[in-house]
This record gives C-alpha cells, structure tokens and sequence, in this order.
C-alpha cells in the first residue's frame, strides 16, 4: 500500500509516536539503519512523524504499543487511549498495554471493561488484573481471574498471596505461596512483610529463615518488621548480622532507635555510616527533636551540607513544641523555600505558644504567597480567632476555600462560635454540616450545656441516638452538665448509670464531678457525699471535691464543708481555689475565725488568688476589666455609664447596692 494513501486513511503513522532516539538507536534490534538513507522527522506536541515505511503491519502494531506504553507512564491516559482507538489492527500486546496504562493510573473500571472484551487470553493482562483487583480490595474478583488462568506466572502468585495477607487470611496466603511452582526473593519477601504485618512476626521470622537467598530488601525487611513490633534488640542483631547493607539499611535502623528513644545508639549508628545522604540527616534531626534533644538536634541540622525542606520543617516544628517560637520564627524566615508543612508548624506554634495574633498575620502571609491552606491550617487559625469577628471572618474563608463540608473544620467552628458566646452561629453551622461524626454532636451538645441550655442540650442527645452514633466520655459530659443545669436529677442519674452499663465506658472523674454538681445543686448533698465515698479514690480530684463544697456552701452544711475543704486542701495544696471556697464558707456563715485561719494557711504556702476579670472585645481589640479595675484610658466613661443605666435596672431587679 502506498505510505500517503494509507496515511490519508489512518492518524495513527507507524513512526508517529516513537521517539527519535528509539528509532535510530542501536540497541533497537528491529530496526537496520541505513547511513545513507535521507529521514525528515517532524516534531508535534505528543509525537514524533517521519517519511519512514514500514516492512509490515505488524511493525505498525509494534510502534503503537511501545507509544501506548510510553504515555502511560508519563500518565497521559487519554493520548494512550486515542492511540489504541486508531489502531488498524490489535493485537493481545495492544490490549495488555492498554489495561497496565488503566491500572498505573488508577481506573480499574475502564481496565476492566477493556479486560472483557480482549479477543485471547493474555497471562500480561490477567495477572495485571489480579493486581489491580488486590489493590482495590477486591480479592474475591482477584481469585476468580486466577482461576480462570491457563497459564501463571511468579507475579500473578504473588500478587493473589499480597492480597490475602492484606486483609488477614494469612492461612490462606500461606496455602498459596506454598503451591506456587516458583518463588522469586519479591515472592518470599512479600510473605516476611505480610505475615510480620499481621502480627505474627515469629512466622515472618521462620519464612525468612527458610529463603534460599537473600538479598539486601529482604532482610532490611525482616529489621523493619522486627522495629515495626518493637523488638529494637532483634532488629540490631539481624543488622549487625547482615552481610550487605544499603542507605536504606542504615536509615531504617537509626530510624528505628530514634523512635524507642535509644538516642545514643542512634548517634552510634550515624557515625559508623560509610555513607549518608539527606535522608540520614534529616532524620537523624528529626528523631532527636522528637527526643526533646532540640540543641543536639539544631547541631546536627547546621552540619547539614544540603539541608531539605524537611529538616527545616522538623526543627521549626520542635521549637514550636518546646515553645521557643523566637527560635522558629527566625528559622521560618530564614527558609529558602517553604510547603503547606512549614506554614502549618509556624501557624500552629503561634496558636498554641502564643501571640495568637501572629498566628493570623502568618495566614495572611501564606495565601499571599499563594499557598494553599488545608485541613489544618485553616483548623489552627480557627484556634487563634479570639472575637466574633475573626471568627465570622476565618468561617468565610473556610466557604471560599471549599471547607465547608469538612466535618472536623465545621466542629472547629461549633466550639469556636460558643465560646464566643454566639450559640444561634453555632447551632447554624452544626445544622449545616452534612456528615456528622461523634465529635460534632459533642460540641453542639456541649454549646448548649455551657449556655445553660440543658433541655437543648437534651433534645441533641436523643437526635444523635435516632442517628444510630455512638457517644464517648465527653458527650457524657455535656449531657450530664445540660442535666445539672436544668435541674433534671432524675434524667442525670439514669445516664450516668448508662455510660457503662449501656455504652462500656469507665466513668471518669470528670462525669463524678457532673454527678456530684448535679446531685449539690437539687440539695441533695447527703447522697453527693455518698457518691464521692464510694467513687474509686483514684478519681477523688480536685473538681470532684470542689463540687461537693460548693454543694455545702450553697445548702449551708458547715459541718461537711470543713471535711471536705480539708480534704481539698490535701490534694491541692498550692491551688488557690480551694481555699476561697472555704473561706468563703466560713464567712457566709460567720465563722470569722476559721476564715481567718484558712486565709492564714493560705498566706503560710505562699498561694495568691487569681484575681478575677472579665474581657471584651470591641472593633478587633481586646479589653480586660479587673475587679476594681481603674486602669482603663475611657474608665470615667465607663462607670458613668454603668451608673446612669445599669445600676437603675439593677435596683429594679431586686439587687443590692
């Protein structure tokens, strides 16, 4: 056939997407290139084209499923598909390509579609679906095709065996590495990982004994196995056991005793390296960071001759942990190039360690630097929203950015906005969020309860269970607290005895100290101080013990509050909590001289009482008001206003002057 006539009838030329080196490389035997034969080549954009005629047809099934294969590694799936469409002719070849390109690229449903309607059998393709299948979880479909096979080779095994291992049917893996006519060290190796991986390390232990060779993999896979269990002394004699090692050898063993903490082993290993390269430093930073060891860690990150991008995160990271944010602050600027990583560590550092507002000037920085903001940059920042405004702000932002439906950003925002006291927000964007998980019917419940909206609170609870999820400790919490607050003994006494007769949770002290509240504000102090007498002693804290005086303070029983304030005093010994309650116990009633004893023992252990205040914000600006507070520029202002407009209604409300 003519070159032109047959161009003209197909776009797929024979030498239209073979690279140029190929053609006239000498390492490509079907090809006999002739030093005076003239060739034109023109360029386009994903091919090569030239004046070139093929010996036969067969040749042009070649080319194109050397192209099929070429775009598909460099993940160009439609270019690949558009040239298996054009092709005159197929062969198995063609299909086989054409499915491994689906498969690399992750369409398992397009790979098994074409898989269907393949004309022959192909052990290329079947074993390359098995694998595709294993990766999908679908092992069930993986057996099916390798039943089916004619013919089997070492990869389509292996791939059946790695299947079962991940889902744990070690059993039966087993059966089928044992029955396989041929194991290569990728065979044997992925058994050692699987059975190790399952739990059943002296298993992985004994197939890794019986290897009739090993190489370098497969015994740094026995250590990471030994390291994963964590039998770091097992691991460092199979290592030292090694007759080869490799970078990666190394690595996996510093790596190893930086995370059970044998810092100086580690430090060991890393100076009897032959070599390193920046993986070893980086980790050898990073671990010893973690280790709390920050100035060794800083050594060795300056001895770094190429310091990556992890290293730098890890030590910004470590100062941030340790709270010394001018540390990270001025690493963080010196950086040459940052990530999503960097932004988050430094936005996180401030939010934690403080000043928040440097949190949020750091946000601001990163989306200029147009860096995108994930998950967790965006819940930091929500974090260090002090007002309303940044609040309302930040929850605009996580809209614009496509947060929205982001279950933990939205939980965020829930206890965000309550805190702030905007609970009708709350309860908005808790309304809003279409996949709730525990945490998010805890916050809400909690918004409530610390509202004072316990039958609120209350109705959230019974929503949550008709929704079929399960609550944790600190949905109790919230549910017990809602029920101190309205009053609703009865209904408290009834969930607490759920928490473990229904749901197998231990309660904790924190749902004692709710109960003990709840039983103190009814006036039922008598079965309070049954609760706290036959609670485990382990979870007779301080707020437990704090309760019940309060209870005794609010009913007047002097008697259990002079018990239980000492007992209070024992546990907290340098709290100053304790002793302004029962003083003020004693005043209430008084009792003048024990007042004074207790503010005398106060006094002797050197304990201060927190002054108490009160703050707000107005136009982004904090104000902090302390009791009997003068300090403020606008002070004059204030209490006029104070006089002129709330002390009337105040009055008329039944206070006292």
């Amino acid at each position: 056939m003519n070159l032109s006539l047959w161009r003209s009838r197909h776009s797929c030329h024979p030498l239209k997407f073979i690279p140029i080196f190929w053609r006239l490389s000498p390492l490509n035997p079907s090809l006999s290139v002739n030093p005076k034969r003239t060739l034109k080549w023109e360029r386009t954009q994903d091919s090569y084209c030239g004046d070139y005629n093929p010996k036969s047809v067969d040749s042009d099934i070649y080319y194109c499923n050397l192209n099929i294969t070429r775009l598909g590694r460099q993940r160009k799936v439609e270019e690949a598909r558009r040239v298996f469409a054009e092709m005159p002719r197929r062969d198995i070849v063609s299909y086989a390509s054409m499915i491994t390109v689906y498969l690399k690229n992750g369409d398992l449903q397009k790979a098994e579609e074409l898989f269907r309607t393949m004309p022959g059998r192909s052990i290329v393709a079947e074993s390359a679906m098995i694998d595709g299948y294993v990766k999908a979880n679908r092992i069930d479909d993986a057996r099916r095709t390798f039943d089916r096979m004619p013919d089997r080779n070492v990869f389509s095994w292996t791939s059946l065996v790695s299947g079962y291992l991940s889902i744990g049917q070690v059993d039966e893996a087993r059966w089928f590495f044992n029955q396989m006519p041929d194991r290569n060290i990728i065979a044997w190796t992925t058994m050692v990982l699987g059975c190790a991986r399952n739990g059943l390390i002296g298993d992985a232990r004994e197939i890794f004994d019986q290897m009739p060779d090993k190489n370098v993999v497969s015994w740094t896979a026995m250590i990471k196995s030994y390291i994963e269990d964590r039998q770091i002394d097992e691991a460092r004699k199979l290592f030292d056991e090694m007759p080869h090692r490799n970078l990666y050898s190394w690595n996996i063993m510093i790596l190893g005793c930086l995370e059970a903490g044998r810092v100086n082993e580690a430090i060991e290993l890393f100076e009897l390296m032959p070599q390193r390269n920046a993986i070893s430093q980086t980790t050898m930073v990073t671990g010893l960071a973690r280790n709390g060891l920050i100035k060794t860690a800083r050594q060795y990150f300056d001895q770094m001759p190429k310091k990556d991008i992890a290293a730098w995160n890890a030590m910004i990271t470590a100062y941030a942990d340790d709270g010394q944010m001018s540390e990270a602050g001025k690493l963080f600027n010196l950086m040459p190039e940052r990530n999503t990583v960097t932004w988050n560590s430094i936005i996180d550092g401030y939010t934690r360690n403080g000043p928040k507002h440097e949190a949020l000037k750091q946000f601001v920085l990163m989306l200029r630097c147009d860096s995108r903001p994930n998950e967790t940059t965006i819940t930091s920042t929500l974090t260090a929203c002090e007002g309303i405004t940044e609040i309302v702000q930040a929850h605009g932002l996580v809209i614009s950015l496509g947060f929205e439906d982001d279950t933990s950003l939205t939980n965020s925002l829930v206890t965000m906005y309550s805190r702030s006291g905007d609970i009708d927000s709350a309860m908005i964007a808790f309304e809003n969020l279409k996949a709730k998980d525990i945490v998010s019917w805890s916050a809400m419940i909690l918004a409530y309860s610390s509202h004072g909206y316990g039958d609120h609170a209350l109705e959230v609870f019974a929503r949550m269970l008709r929704y079929g999820a399960k609550p944790d400790e600190i949905t109790f919490v919230g549910v017990l607290s809602a029920c101190s607050h309205a009053g609703l003994v009865d209904k408290g006494l009834q969930l607490f005895s759920t928490i473990n007769q229904a749901y197998g949770l231990e309660p904790t002290a924190e749902h004692y100290s709710c109960l003990v509240d709840l039983l103190g504000r009814a006036g039922k102090v008598e079965e309070a101080c049954n609760i706290v007498s036959q609670m485990p002693p382990e979870k007779r804290d301080g707020p437990v013990l704090g309760a019940l005086l309060s209870a005794c303070k609010l009913h007047g029983d002097i008697t259990v509050a002079n018990q239980v304030g000492e007992a209070l005093l024992e546990i907290e010994p340098t709290s100053s909590g304790g002793y302004v309650l029962l003083a003020s116990v004693h005043a209430a009633h008084g009792k003048w001289n024990d007042f004074a004893l207790v503010r005398k023992k106060m006094k002797q252990m050197n304990v201060k009482k927190i002054a108490g205040f009160s703050q707000i914000q107005v136009k982004n600006k904090s104000h902090v008001f302390f009791v009997a507070d003068r300090s403020h520029p606008q002070v004059r202002e204030i209490y006029a206003l104070l006089k002129e407009i709330l002390l009337p209604q105040m009055i008329e409300m039944g206070y006292s002057r």
